[in-house]
């Protein structure tokens, strides 16, 4: 049975307040994009986890494919399987593929096992393994509070518009993204912001972390002004970086202009 976890950007992203163990409080959209990775199970003798396309340097079970296998069956009868994950979603570009992959991984033996966990129950689990898991389980736009993880469905839809995404060969480092921000409340809520047109959002909508990470990483606000220049509607980072993101009326065709850089471009569904 195979799968294919898709990505997702962040609309705006506020850092509200610092939580007493440390972590912050936010406020963001999170909005599902089609970028995709594909996930595969097949039954099997013995275990086995095959990792191809984009490398990723880290050892199988820190994989949050296989804590997410290793999770249901803690608690479930789960037949060995091969897996097969090709990673295509850049990792370390706020765009959660890990977190899809996870998320993906849960809902594929659900289904592969006859499982009837319950959605609700499956957000609960996906919880466990990172604060943006739950939100592949359901993959609608959702309003994100406290640390990421509490969601509040909203009425979105980009599908008139054509996304250009591109993430340069940059790591930010997140602890450190969040150690230059000011948490501050944000003066016009996220959810007012989206009710408006998509061409209001460059004058109200921000994500706090590109004042920090913009001065130490140019090349990433170089590329938020270039998609301008091309004609962006709203162009933002996602997350804490290191991808950005365009939204255009008409579809682009700029891979030509970013060197050495992740690019996808593609219609929003």
């Amino acid at each position: 049975m195979i799968s294919f976890p898709n990505a997702k950007i962040n609309l705006g992203l506020n850092v509200v307040s610092k939580r007493p163990d440390g972590y912050h409080n936010i406020e963001t959209i999170f909005y599902p994009i089609p970028v995709k990775d594909a996930l595969e199970i097949v039954r099997a003798d013995t275990f086995s986890f095959t990792q191809t396309g984009i490398p990723v340097d880290a050892p199988i079970e820190k994989n949050l494919v296989v804590k997410a296998l290793n999770l249901l069956k803690s608690q479930y009868e789960i037949p060995e399987l091969e897996v097969h994950l090709l990673k295509a979603i850049p990792f370390g570009a706020g765009l959660g593929g890990g977190s899809a992959d996870a998320a993906f991984m849960l809902k594929l033996l659900n289904d592969y096992c006859g499982l009837h966990i319950l959605e609700d129950s499956l957000e609960e689990l996906a919880s466990s393994i990172g604060a943006d898991c739950p939100f592949f389980i359901r993959n609608m736009p959702v309003f994100a509070s406290g640390t990421g993880n509490i969601f509040e469905t909203v009425e979105l839809s980009l599908a008139d518009y054509h996304l250009c995404l591109v993430k340069p060969d940059v790591a930010v480092s997140t602890p450190e993204a969040y150690s230059m921000v000011t948490p501050a409340a944000p003066a016009i809520s996220l959810k007012e912001i989206i009710r408006r047109p998509v061409g209001e959002w460059k004058e109200l909508m921000v994500n706090d972390f590109e004042k920090s990470v913009f001065p130490k990483h140019p090349v990433i606000a170089g590329i938020k002004e270039t998609l301008y220049e091309k004609g962006a509607v709203y162009a933002s980072m996602s997350g804490s970086g290191s991808s950005v993101f365009g939204l255009f009326k008409e579809a682009t065709d700029l891979k030509g202009l970013f060197a050495d850089c992740f690019v996808w471009e593609g219609q929003l569904p």
